[in-house]
C-alpha cells in the first residue's frame, strides 16, 4: 500500500507539536510511507530542517539506492471566519502564494501571532491544493454550506475534505458524517493522520506543551488534549485497518502528492542586482572599484601576488555571479563610513583581496598568506558570507539603511530560533506537572546554560523531588525532551536578506518584537542549505568603545588616532600584553587568553594573531598549544618533512594554527585542489558521522604516501586537521581580530582614563562588569569620582585632574540602577539651563522628577553636593511630592526640619553596600575589607599576596565571585574568578570539586577556597580542593556575577 502522510505539525508549530522536523521525515521513511507533507500552523519555520535529511533518506548519499519518498511544504491556515484548511502549493508559484498568504496574517499582528481572513484564502488560492478539516467548532450544517459555496467555488477540482480517525468511540460516525458530506457535496475524501508527533511515546510531550500552551497543569487540560496516543505516524497496517471501509480516501494521498511538484530544490535565490553607471556591467563596476582600491591601497604599486589574486578572484566572482553580492556589501560600508560609523568585515572575508580593495576588510593580503577558497570555491557550492561589524550602538541606523533602499518587501531580518534550555524547560515543565513554585525555583537556580550535565536525580532530591517516583521520572523526561524544542522565532544578530523580487515570495516574512523591524521565518542554517546570501550585519561592542575612545582622546589630548593611525609596534603596549594586563581590551581579556600570554609574549601583529587563534577548541583538542609554545622558546624543535610543508608551517613553527593551513596542507602534501581542501575541512565538523571522514581520510594518507611521507606523519596531520572541526579559528578571522586586540591595547597603554570612560559608555559589553573596569583603571592611576547631579552627565565622562595627565573620570548618572534615562538627561538638562543645584527640594522643582527618581538619586549618593550625607539625602528625597495620587510622606516640611537631630550617618559597610547595590561598584572601599580581620584569622591570603608565594603551597583565600566559566573542550573543568580588595584570584575547579559543592558553586556570591597554589611564568592559579559559602557574611549586598560558556 502507498499512503502519504498530508497533515503533520512539527514543534515549529510552537506549544502545538511534539516532535521535531527530522524525527517526523525519519520516522515516516521508516514506516514506509510514500511522503509526508510539513503542514505546520501558519509557518514554513521548519520545512528546511525536515528537508535537510532527505537526502539521506533516497540515497543521494549512500552507495544504497533506497525507496522515492516525496516531502511536501504546505501549512495549516485558521481563518477567523472559517474552518481550518490544509494547504498544498503545486508549484514554486504556488509556493510563492502561499508564503505571501502567510506574510499577511503574521504582518498584522505582533510577534507571534497571525490574523488570517477567508478573503485572504481566496486571493492568494492559484495553485494550490485545499483540504479542509472539520472540527468540534463548525457543524455539519455549517460545515456542508461551506463546502457547497465559498469551498466550491474557489477550490472548484482542488478541494478535498480530510478525513481523520484516531480510533474513538465516535470512529463510525464520524466516518459515517464525513461520506455523506463529501459525496453530497462532491468533495473528495482523504485520509489524514492529523500528526503532532513521531512515535506515540511523545503523547505525554504533547500533553505537557499543551499545558504549557494554556498556561495550566497536565491535569487540567481535559477540553485540549488527546484522549489517546493516535496522533502518532501510524503503521501502514494501521491506516488501511482504519480506513478500511473508504479506500479511496488512501489512494487520494497519492494523487494529491503527485500533483505536488514543488520542492524546496527550485527556490532559485535571485540576488538584488546594483545599479551600475550607465554603460557598464555588474562586473565592470566591480572591477573599476576593485581597482581603484587597489590604488589606494597601494599608492606605490599594487604588487605582483596581489595582482594575480585580483584576477583569479575576479575570474572566480564572474563564473558563480556573485559580483551583486560583492557590491552590496561595498555600498553597506560605504555609508557607514559616510555616516562615521565604524566598521570592519571579518570571518573569511578577510582571505580576499577584492574586500580589501572595496575597503570591506582590513588586513593587508599582502603581508598574509590568506586562501580565497576559504572564502569562495567552485567545489563548494555554497554562497560566499560576508560578516561585518558594525558600532554596536549605531548598527540600527545600518540595518534601517538596507530596508529603505530595498523596501521591507525585498528585505527582511534572518531569524534565531529560540530554543529551550535547562532554566526555561525546567520552569515550564514543572508548573505543568504542578510542581510547587519553591522546587521550580529552586532546582531552576541549581540549572544554569554552564552545567551540560544535568545530573537531574541528584538535583531533583536537592530541592524534594523523588526521581523514582512517577512524577520524578515525568519531571526528568519532560525536561530533557523539551531542551532544544523551539520555543519561538527570534531576529538574528545582524543577519540580512535581500532579493530582486518579493521577499516574501522566497519566505514569509513576519513583524519582530523591536519596532521597525521584520524577520524571515527561517534562520541561517536554514540559508546555507537552500544557498541564500545573507549580508551579516553585526554589532561589536569595542568597535563603539574604539570610536568613543577616539574622540575622547581628540577632544582632551590633542591627539587625532583612528585604526589607521595609531602607531605599531608599540612597546610599552606588548610590554603590557606580555604582562597580562588586558582587562577590557579585545578578545584576549579572558582568563584562558590571560594565561596564555606571559606564555606566548606576544612582540608584533603577527603574534597576536596567532595569539587569538590558538586559545581556541580547535588548536586545542588538535594537541597544538604545546608543540607550539615548544617551538618558540626552542626553533629546532620545528619538524618540516620537506620545503612545501615548510612554506604552509614556519610561520607558526611547524604547528598548524589556523584553518587555511590545514587546507593548504591537504594541498602540498596530499594533491588536494582548494576546492577539495576546504570540503575536507567541512567534513571535520562531521567527522563523527560514520563514513562522512573516511573517504577524505584515504585520499589524505594515499596522497601524503606519493608525496613520499610516512604514515606516522600523515596520521599526525589528519589528526591536527581533525581537531579543527568546527572549532578552528580562520587565520583571516583571527588577522582581523587581531587589529582590534592592537587598537584597544594601545588606547588602555597610553590613554586609561578615556578608554575606561570609552568601555563604561558602551555597555553591555565585553568580559568584565563596570566594576572591573573602575577598579582596573584605578590601578592604573586614574582618579575616578561618583555621580553627582551637579558633575554628572548622563554617560561617563572625563574631567581635568591637575596632578595626573591623564585626566579623571567622573561617572555618569546613567550607571544608577533604575533610574530612566529619560530623567538622568532632565537633571542635565536643567543644569545646563539653571546652573548648579542647591538644595534637594530645588532639585526636585526644576527638573520636576518624581519622589521615587529623587529617592533613586539619593540612594546612589548622587546627592552628596546638596545634602552632603547619604542618609541626609534619603531623608529630604522622602519629603518631595509624590506622584500623582501618593499619599505624601513628609510634605509641607522643610528641608532643614526633615532631619531629625538624632539621624545617624551610614556606617563605612553600609555606605558600600549601598554603593554596590545602587551601582554595581563602590568608589569607598571593597566589601571583602570589611571582614579581613576574621579572614586573617583563618590564615586566609590576599591576591595581591600569591605572587609572592611558592608554586604548590596549599593557600586559603576568599572573596566575591566575578566570573564562571566552562569552556565545551574543558573535560568539565569550571573556571571562577574571585576579587578581593586586593585584586581578582583565578580558580581551577575540576569536575568533581565543582560537583561536590555544587550548590554553593552555583549559587553563593562569595567564597572561602582552600587549594594549591600554581605559580608558573608569572601566571598564577588555585587548584581549588574546598568552596566554603562566604555569602553570609555579605548578606544584603546584590553582586551580579558574569557566567559564560
Amino acid at each position: 500500500m502507498q499512503y502519504v502522510e498530508l497533515h503533520c505539525k512539527s514543534n515549529f508549530s510552537f506549544l502545538e507539536g511534539a516532535s521535531h522536523p527530522d524525527e517526523l521525515v525519519q520516522q515516516a521513511a521508516k514506516l514506509g510511507y510514500s511522503g509526508l507533507a510539513l503542514t505546520d500552523r501558519e509557518s514554513v519555520a521548519g520545512v528546511v530542517r525536515g528537508f535537510a535529511p532527505l537526502k539521506e533518506i533516497t540515497g543521494e548519499t549512500t552507495a544504497q539506492p533506497q525507496k522515492p519518498f516525496q516531502y511536501i511544504v504546505g501549512t495549516e491556515v485558521r481563518p477567523t471566519d472559517g474552518p481550518p484548511i490544509v494547504l498544498w502549493p503545486t508549484d514554486r508559484a504556488a509556493y510563492g502564494r502561499m508564503c505571501r498568504l502567510i506574510s499577511r496574517g503574521r504582518l498584522r499582528c505582533e510577534k507571534g501571532s497571525s490574523e488570517i481572513t477567508w478573503s485572504d484564502v481566496v486571493e492568494f488560492n492559484d495553485g494550490m491544493l485545499a483540504g479542509l478539516l472539520p472540527t468540534r467548532e463548525h457543524s455539519s450544517p455549517a460545515m456542508a454550506k461551506f463546502l457547497r459555496t465559498e469551498f466550491r467555488e474557489v477550490f472548484g477540482d482542488r478541494g478535498y475534505l480530510l478525513c481523520e480517525l484516531y480510533r474513538g468511540v465516535d470512529d463510525a460516525l464520524l466516518l459515517n458524517n464525513l461520506r455523506e458530506l463529501s459525496l453530497k457535496n462532491d468533495v473528495p475524501l482523504v485520509a489524514a493522520g492529523g500528526a503532532y508527533y513521531h512515535t506515540p511515546e511523545r503523547m505525554l510531550m504533547h500533553d505537557c506543551v499543551t499545558a504549557i500552551r494554556n498556561g495550566t497543569t497536565m491535569d487540567h487540560v481535559h477540553g485540549q488534549r488527546f484522549p489517546n496516543s493516535q496522533h502518532h505516524l501510524r503503521t501502514l497496517d494501521e491506516i488501511a485497518d482504519l480506513y478500511r471501509e473508504v479506500p479511496d480516501a488512501i489512494a487520494r494521498t497519492i494523487e494529491i502528492a503527485q500533483q505536488c511538484t514543488f520542492t524546496l530544490d527550485e527556490l532559485r535565490y535571485e540576488y538584488p542586482e546594483e545599479i551600475a553607471p550607465p554603460g557598464m556591467t555588474l562586473i565592470e563596476h566591480l572591477k573599476r572599484l576593485t581597482w581603484e582600491g587597489a590604488q589606494q591601497r597601494w599608492p606605490g604599486g599594487v604588487p605582483e601576488k596581489v595582482l594575480e589574486s585580483i584576477r583569479h578572484e575576479m575570474q572566480l566572482i564572474e563564473e558563480l555571479h556573485y559580483e551583486a553580492y560583492f557590491l552590496t556589501v561595498w555600498d553597506l560600508v560605504r555609508f557607514a563610513r559616510e555616516q562615521n560609523i565604524l566598521c570592519q568585515g571579518r570571518g573569511s572575508a578577510a582571505n580576499s583581496v577584492v574586500c580589501y580593495c572595496l575597503g570591506i576588510t582590513n588586513v593587508d593580503p599582502s603581508q598574509t598568506d590568506l586562501l580565497f577558497e576559504r572564502f569562495v570555491s567552485r567545489e563548494r557550492n555554497e554562497a560566499p558570507d560576508i560578516d561585518v561589524d558594525f558600532e554596536h550602538q549605531r548598527r540600527e541606523e545600518v540595518l534601517q539603511y538596507l530596508y529603505t533602499k530595498y523596501g521591507r518587501d525585498r528585505a527582511g531580518m534572518t531569524a534565531t530560533v529560540t530554543t529551550y534550555r535547562v532554566k526555561s524547560a525546567i520552569r515550564e515543565v514543572g508548573k505543568a506537572l504542578g510542581v510547587s513554585a519553591d522546587a521550580i525555583d529552586s532546582l531552576a537556580k541549581l540549572a544554569n546554560s554552564f552545567s551540560r550535565e544535568l545530573e537531574m536525580d541528584d538535583r531533583c532530591r536537592d530541592c524534594g523531588i523523588d526521581p523514582n517516583s512517577q512524577l520524578g521520572q515525568r519531571f526528568v523526561y519532560l525536561v530533557t525532551t523539551l531542551m532544544g524544542f523551539p520555543r519561538h522565532l527570534s531576529q538574528h544578530v545582524g543577519g540580512m536578506v535581500m532579493t530582486a523580487g518579493s521577499l516574501c515570495e522566497l519566505c514569509p516574512i513576519e513583524n519582530a518584537a523591536m519596532e521597525g523591524r521584520t524577520v524571515i521565518q527561517w534562520d541561517k542554517d536554514d540559508l546555507d542549505e537552500l544557498g541564500i546570501l545573507k549580508v551579516d550585519v553585526l554589532a561589536l561592542g569595542m568597535l563603539s568603545a574604539l570610536h568613543r575612545c577616539f574622540d575622547l582622546v581628540a577632544q582632551h589630548h590633542q591627539r587625532p588616532l583612528s585604526l589607521a593611525t595609531i602607531p605599531q609596534d608599540d612597546t610599552p603596549t606588548y610590554d603590557m600584553i606580555c604582562a597580562a594586563d588586558t582587562i577590557g581590551v579585545f578578545q584576549i581579556e579572558s582568563r584562558a587568553q590571560m594565561s596564555m600570554l606571559p606564555r606566548l609574549k606576544p612582540r608584533c601583529y603577527y603574534d597576536l594573531v596567532v595569539e587569538v587563534a590558538i586559545v581556541r577548541p580547535g588548536p586545542i583538542q588538535g594537541n597544538m598549544v604545546h608543540p607550539y609554545l615548544l617551538a618558540r622558546k626552542d626553533p629546532s624543535t620545528a619538524v618540516y618533512p620537506n620545503d612545501a610543508i615548510r612554506n604552509v608551517l614556519e610561520k607558526t613553527l611547524g604547528v598548524p594554527i589556523f584553518q587555511e593551513q590545514a587546507m593548504r596542507l591537504a594541498v602540498v602534501a596530499a594533491g588536494f585542489t582548494p576546492g577539495e581542501a576546504d570540503q575536507l575541512r567541512r567534513a571535520m565538523a562531521a567527522w563523527r558521522r560514520p563514513g562522512v571522514i573516511d573517504q577524505f581520510r584515504i585520499k589524505l594518507m594515499e596522497g601524503m604516501k606519493a608525496s613520499g611521507l610516512g604514515d606516522e606523519f600523515a596520521e599526525h596531520v589528519f589528526n591536527q586537521i581533525r581537531g579543527f572541526g568546527e572549532y578552528g579559528f580562520p587565520e583571516s578571522h583571527a588577522a582581523s581580530f587581531a587589529l582590534l586586540v592592537y587598537a584597544s591595547c594601545y588606547l588602555k597603554c597610553h590613554y586609561p582614563a578615556a578608554f575606561c570612560v570609552a568601555l563604561l559608555n558602551s555597555q553591555p559589553m565585553g568580559f568584565y562588569a563596570p566594576a572591573q573596569l573602575v577598579t582596573d583603571a584605578r590601578n592604573h592611576g586614574v582618579r575616578v569620582h561618583p555621580a553627582d547631579v551637579n558633575h554628572s552627565n548622563v554617560e561617563s565622562t572625563m574631567e581635568v585632574d591637575l596632578n595626573r595627565k591623564q585626566g579623571a573620570i567622573r561617572l555618569g548618572l546613567g550607571t544608577i540602577r533604575g533610574l530612566r534615562s529619560s530623567d538622568a538627561q532632565q537633571v542635565v538638562d536643567q543644569r545646563a539651563v539653571g546652573g548648579r543645584y542647591a538644595e534637594v527640594n530645588e532639585l526636585s522643582r526644576r527638573t520636576g522628577l518624581s519622589q521615587s527618581a529623587v529617592a533613586l538619586l539619593a540612594d546612589a549618593d548622587a546627592l552628596g553636593s546638596l545634602a552632603g550625607d547619604r542618609r541626609a539625602a534619603v531623608w529630604q528625597s522622602l519629603a518631595q511630592e509624590q506622584a500623582p495620587g501618593a499619599m505624601p510622606l513628609l510634605a509641607d516640611v522643610d528641608d532643614e526640619e526633615a532631619i531629625p537631630d538624632e539621624l545617624m550617618p551610614m556606617s563605612p559597610l553600609e555606605e558600600v553596600y549601598a554603593d554596590y547595590n545602587t551601582t554595581g561598584l563602590s568608589l569607598k572601599a571593597h566589601p571583602i575589607s570589611f571582614v579581613r580581620r576574621e579572614l586573617e584569622s583563618k590564615r586566609c591570603v590576599t591576591a595581591k599576596q600569591l605572587p609572592d608565594l611558592r608554586d604548590g603551597r596549599h593557600v586559603r583565600v576568599a572573596g566575591l565571585v566575578l566570573l564562571r566559566q566552562r569552556p565545551g573542550t574543558a573535560k568539565g573543568i569550571m573556571f571562577v574568578t574571585l576579587e578581593d580588595e586586593t585584586g581578582s584570584i583565578n580558580l581551577v575547579l575540576f569536575a568533581a570539586v565543582w560537583k561536590r559543592f555544587f550548590k554553593i558553586v552555583r549559587t553563593s556570591n562569595a567564597w572561602l577556597v582552600d587549594g594549591k597554589l600554581e605559580n608558573r611564568q608569572g601566571v598564577i592559579h588555585v587548584i581549588v580542593g574546598r568552596v566554603t559559602d562566604l555569602a553570609h557574611e555579605v548578606d544584603g549586598l546584590t553582586l551580579r556575577s558574569r557566567d559564560f560558556r
